[in-house]
């Protein structure tokens, strides 16, 4: 007999010969999309992600009801890991979590009981020891799951089924916010006032065609979980919203809370907390929404530890079950309004929320939306809700008819019907051919209790009739007319409303939507504590600052082969401006200098000075004064300090010079100077207006003097009321001035004359 062989189908076969990058996008694009519907964006109609959908839905399957008692957390992260959602089960309570945190959800889903987590940043306790129930807000997110308004789908494996959306009134996409990451877009939902929110549904339910700015008069802002401030313009937050797209600059509150209930507390705006002998400290009652407080509590010491903030001296947070970190200033004259702008300005105290409603409509079609488009899909998501219960209700009255009907016939012939049921061996046949019963009701009446066999009973089917039938015609009604469908609609968000309304404690706004105003002027300046220094800058360029003012005659240490070249009295919170041969100018300020308790720095290394490039002076900067600028070439203007200060360690270039010119002169022009006095290596003088002098910021400037050979060799400015001084030599060091300068006293530009007797042979005024 032979024997047959069954080969093994050759793997290869399977093998499908396509291009690399089209399998990879193909397999990438279902990722995104699975990413994209069923992981990181919520859905506008509920505003949920399914992984918040099938936690609410596991509860409710629990009959973790606001009434009932609390079960564990594992017990609901088990079911819905094990029915519903296949993922980590860490991830899953993560989730679950925050539906309880009230810091961070404005309207919590789930009521924990248990750690669940604190604004300081701390994670809850794990899953075995908490337990959770819904709110009040879920149950109104999930009314009329059971009244047909929402199609269910098959779970993961089949077993079990699962709504597509919830279908309650509770508008939970903008009153809770949402956030997520999918592949390729984010969304970024902040919380909202459901009084708010409701008001601008029923303005569109009233007007569809109602204007984005109407709708912002209504619709403030955000409200988040945590208060604080939102400080940026009305024209800036509606146009975010009209987009879609924005963002919102959040502030926390400085208050102070007065005696009252935690829901009755009244404020002290200022944050500024009174105390003896004219001391004051700084409250913080409130923090921006998603900041630890631990986290700002950490920045402000470490600005403190690192005296970057001297302006502060302490923080202590003195929380309870209202926040309240305090601020300790450094004396009480600093300026409360200067301390605010710098917590602003160097922590997460003030810090932004990026707005992106980017949702997936019915169809599960991401979008970006603006509000008003957002609010047209919910109501119109809202009408199918309330037209789907209808006609199923419809369906309901149609059946419970059929059944009254029935009743009523077996009422009106009891007695045959008994007879019937008592000599027939199959009296349902019977009674349908008899009596026009449909099977239902045949059914129906031999199911039917013999205590139900009274008189009263049948009054009572009849008036049963009465109401379907009137019912049934109301609903008809209202499911041929899109105006009773709105008037429904308006009269049920009406009701809701009123659980959110202003007065109460959930529903009161907690965020104050608020243009910044104008504050005190921010600057690091202002950080450095204020303290008398000398600069001591060597002849080979290495830099020095020593506490208080020390003589400038006095000898300071210098390196092997170096020595003195400039001393200068400052203050800690001046600027220093360096002026070089080369014609930039370069800022440092005083607090940057190391320690004079060595030999300093190579001010090289702190500014990007060219190496050929000379020092020709330091000075302190003073805001407004006029400086008088002078090259070798005798060319010159004035420039204004402010316009000297340079940004970066580059510098700024403030005299063009030719090759082989070089700046040489910088001279600060007192109030009271009217006259300038050039000398050439000529041993030429000339003396003329300052009012012919151009102000400049840039460039070569004007002929002072001219010159056969050499160039300039100094410059100052005069009042010639006073005359020309000058230090003569020798031992006693007096000064001597000259009042006559008639013969010297030119046009600018002119050759000049030699100066008067006994003026300094190195030419320098």
């Amino acid at each position: 007999m032979p024997t047959t062989t069954t080969e093994d189908p050759d793997p290869f076969d399977a093998i499908v010969d396509a291009p690399f990058d089209a399998a990879l996008s193909e397999r990438y694009l279902v990722y995104a999309l699975s990413t994209i519907t069923a992981r990181s964006l919520p859905d506008l109609r509920d505003g949920l992600k399914p992984v918040h959908r099938r936690l609410l839905w596991a509860m409710r399957q629990l009959k973790l009801n606001p009434t009932d008692a609390f079960k564990k957390s594992a017990r609901v992260v088990g079911d819905v890991i094990g029915k519903y959602h296949p993922h980590g089960d860490q991830s899953v309570y993560d989730a679950m979590v925050r539906l309880a945190q009230d810091f961070s959800l404005r309207y919590p889903l789930v009521e924990g009981q248990g750690n669940f987590g604190n604004i300081d940043g701390d994670n809850a306790a794990a899953y075995r020891y908490t337990e959770a129930r819904l709110t009040k807000t879920a149950v109104q997110l999930m009314a009329g799951l059971d009244e047909g308004t929402v199609t269910f789908h098959p779970t993961y494996n089949g077993e079990e089924e699962e709504p597509e959306i919830f279908p309650g009134l509770f508008p939970n996409l903008l009153a809770n916010g949402s956030s997520g990451i999918a592949v390729g877009m984010a969304t970024s939902i902040p919380s909202h006032n459901v009084a708010e929110v409701l008001d601008a549904a029923l303005l569109l339910i009233d007007n569809p065609h109602t204007e984005h700015g109407e709708l912002m008069q209504i619709f403030r802002g955000p409200d988040f979980a945590t208060g604080g401030l939102v400080v940026d313009s009305a024209a800036a937050i509606s146009a975010a919203y009209e987009s879609g797209r924005g963002s919102f600059r959040m502030r926390g509150r400085f208050s102070t809370g007065r005696e009252g209930a935690k829901d009755k507390w009244t404020w002290e705006e200022t944050g500024i907390e009174k105390l003896g002998g004219g001391q004051w400290q700084l409250v913080i009652s409130e923090i921006p929404y998603m900041l630890p407080k631990a986290k700002l509590i950490e920045q402000i010491a470490a600005l403190i530890g690192d005296r970057k903030l001297p302006i502060l001296e302490d923080v202590r947070d003195e929380s309870d079950e209202m926040l309240r970190i305090v601020l300790v200033p450094k004396s009480r004259n600093v300026d409360p309004e200067l301390l605010k702008e710098s917590l602003y300005r160097l922590t997460d105290l003030e810090s932004r929320f990026s707005l992106n409603l980017n949702v997936l409509d019915a169809s599960h079609t991401p979008m970006v939306m603006g509000l008003k488009e957002l609010l047209t899909h919910w109501i119109a998501a809202q009408i199918d809700v309330l037209k789907r219960r209808a006609q199923h209700r419809l369906e309901k009255i149609a059946a419970r008819l059929e059944l009254v009907e029935g009743y009523i016939i077996a009422y009106l012939n009891l007695d045959r019907i008994i007879e019937i049921i008592r000599t027939e061996d199959e009296p349902k046949p019977v009674m349908m051919a008899e009596f026009g019963l449909t099977d239902r009701q045949a059914e129906a009446i031999l199911n039917m209790r013999l205590r139900s066999l009274r008189k009263l009973e049948e009054m009572e089917l009849r008036q049963e009739r009465e109401d379907l039938l009137a019912e049934k015609d109301e609903l008809e009604k209202l499911l041929d007319s899109p105006a009773r469908q709105r008037t429904r609609l308006k009269r049920d968000l009406a009701a809701l409303r009123k659980d959110y309304a202003e007065d109460t404690v959930l529903g009161r706004r907690r965020t104050t939507i608020a243009e910044a105003a104008a504050t005190v002027e921010f600057s690091m300046d202002a950080m450095i504590e204020k303290a008398p220094m000398t600069v001591i800058l060597s002849a080979k360029g290495w830099i020095r600052g020593a506490s208080g003012h020390e003589p400038l005659d006095r000898d300071f240490k210098f390196k092997d082969g170096d020595g003195p070249a400039f001393a200068l009295h400052a203050q800690t919170t001046d600027k220093l401006l360096i002026a070089c041969d080369n014609g930039r100018f370069y800022t440092l300020g005083a607090d940057k200098l190391p320690s004079a308790r060595g030999f300093g720095e190579p001010l090289r290394t702190m500014l990007d000075i060219e190496t050929e490039a000379q020092i020709v002076t330091v000075f302190v900067f003073r805001p407004g004064a006029k400086l008088l600028l002078a090259s070798s070439a005798g060319k010159g203007f004035v420039a204004t300090a402010d316009e000297l200060v340079a940004e970066t360690r580059k510098g700024r270039a403030v005299m063009t010079c030719k090759p082989g010119v070089t700046l040489r002169v910088v001279r600060e022009v007192a109030p009271e100077h009217d006259q300038v006095a050039v000398i050439g290596d000529n041993r030429k003088l000339v003396v003329f207006a300052l009012s012919e002098m151009p102000e400049m910021s840039k460039g070569q400037g004007v002929t002072l003097q001219r010159y056969r050979d050499g160039g300039l060799s100094d410059a100052t400015t005069l009042r010639l009321a006073d005359g020309l001084s000058w230090i003569m030599g020798g031992e006693t060091g007096r000064t001597r001035t000259e009042t006559d300068l008639l013969m010297w006293r030119v046009a600018r530009g002119g050759a000049g004359r030699l100066p008067p007797t006994g003026f300094p042979k190195d030419n320098r005024f």
